[in-house]
């Protein structure tokens, strides 16, 4: 018997090959208190939104055009366990804040993705607090992944839960319910201005239940942008069954950190590798940085902070800058109770002033800028030592040339054919490029 054939998957929106994102994490960025003790219910609305407003002019400074927003709807704790998605957390704001941030965004000629969590809503969410009452009886039963088989009034709901995290309840993805409700919430957000979402945790969700959704979001929306949080499986198959139109390049990120951190880089050319397959699916969103992981500073160290920027900004993909990374700020994750505090920092109420990172990173974001065809091009490993690599991104009437070196002593280096040095810092002779001691350039012909 044949096989299912994948469902018709419209190509990305035009927009996109233009854009790259500002990641911020809200309830941090503001100082709101995660672990707040008074329920959501009875929790007054602060009107914290504004304080990103003064930070969207360094992020056009940076050269960057997208506002990428973590959690912002009404949750009980860190904002992923959601009770209301129409609701915008009372620790935030609410509509008319949350509108005005959008406006002044797009005034600013920057794009606004929202962040869905639809694998799973919070134990406190009306609807599960509904089917703890009434059981199947209740209106929203259908909602959620419940086995009832063997159940007693009084017992508690054998609700599944996500990856063992009890707070989390799983939506029943196979039936109609949640679809509606995810459908509903999506259109609702794009109607108040919104240009695409982030799809939280997608690799846990039936990748058939997002190819029944997005369609139908597509049909009133044709220019939203859909990107899936994929942290491990098969991403091509899960962007060819599900219509999402990107993932997140997780195994990019570990073959840049750990590459660069361990000095072995040639786990950072076989990450480019598997990259360049994954173009033949989908152009993945890519990154060094996010509010579930140590700070890329922190992961390599301050001083080869901007070498992770500088292949982050000339590979294939639509980047994201996780907000402060730009500066080298710190921030280790652990595995504890407000383990992700330290890299979830709140802000300070303006921008400090650039540091020779954040320059760096202006002049990556210009180069890409320059070059939108980095979006979906090829790269091929040059040269590769423990300690040294050069890459070329290129086309067949350009290309983009980045070289690093680890290493505690200068390295010459092959050119690749590149002839000018764009960002970074290099001696050019011939065909050589001479870099210091732990530095790193990228090149253009």
């Amino acid at each position: 018997m044949n096989a299912e054939p994948d469902p018709v998957r419209p190509p990305e929106p035009a927009w996109v090959p233009h854009v790259m994102w500002w990641h911020v994490y809200p309830l941090g960025f503001v100082g709101a208190d995660v672990r707040p003790g008074t329920p959501v219910e009875d929790r007054p609305v602060e009107h914290r939104l504004d304080r990103i407003t003064p930070w969207l002019d360094h992020v056009v400074d940076l050269g960057l055009n997208g506002l990428l927003l973590g959690p912002v709807f009404a949750s009980s704790t860190h904002g992923y366990d959601t009770v209301d998605h129409f609701r915008i957390d009372p620790r935030l704001g609410d509509d008319e804040d949350f509108d005005r941030l959008v406006r002044a965004a797009h005034e600013r000629g920057v794009r606004v993705l929202l962040d869905g969590v639809f694998n799973h809503v919070g134990r406190e969410h009306p609807a599960f607090r509904a089917v703890e009452q009434d059981g199947p009886d209740a209106t929203s039963a259908d909602l959620f992944a419940v086995d009832w088989s063997g159940w007693a009034p009084g017992q508690p709901v054998p609700v599944r839960d996500f990856e063992g995290h009890d707070i989390l309840v799983a939506l029943d993805h196979d039936g109609t319910a949640a679809e509606d409700l995810v459908v509903a919430v999506m259109t609702h957000w794009l109607e108040r201005g919104i240009d695409g979402w982030r799809l939280d945790a997608a690799y846990a969700v039936p990748p058939g239940f997002w190819a029944r959704v997005l369609p139908r979001v597509r049909e009133r929306f044709p220019d939203a942008w859909f990107s899936g949080e994929v942290i491990h499986g098969d991403a091509a198959a899960i962007v060819r069954a599900s219509t999402m139109d990107s993932t997140t390049q997780y195994e990019l990120w570990q073959g840049i950190w750990h590459g660069i951190a361990d000095r072995n880089l040639f786990e950072l050319a076989h990450a480019v590798e598997r990259h360049d397959e994954l173009l033949g699916a989908q152009v993945p969103t890519t990154f060094v940085g996010n509010h579930d992981v140590t700070r890329i500073a922190s992961a390599v160290g301050e001083r080869f902070a901007g070498h992770a920027g500088a292949v982050l900004f000339t590979l294939a993909g639509t980047p994201i800058v996780y907000a402060g990374d730009e500066y080298g700020w710190a921030g280790v994750k652990e595995e504890r109770e407000g383990g992700d505090d330290a890299v979830r920092p709140a802000f300070p109420e303006v921008p400090p002033a650039p540091t020779d990172l954040t320059h760096a990173y202006e002049a990556l974001v210009a180069l890409r800028r320059r070059h939108p065809w980095l979006h979906r091009a090829h790269t091929d490993v040059v040269h590769l030592t423990n300690t040294a690599i050069v890459l070329r991104t290129a086309t067949v009437d350009a290309a983009v040339v980045t070289a690093l070196n680890l290493a505690d002593d200068p390295v010459e280096l092959p050119t690749a054919g590149a002839t000018r040095v764009e960002a970074g810092g290099g001696d050019l002779r011939d065909d050589t490029l001479r870099l210091p001691a732990g530095g790193w350039a990228v090149l253009t012909a």
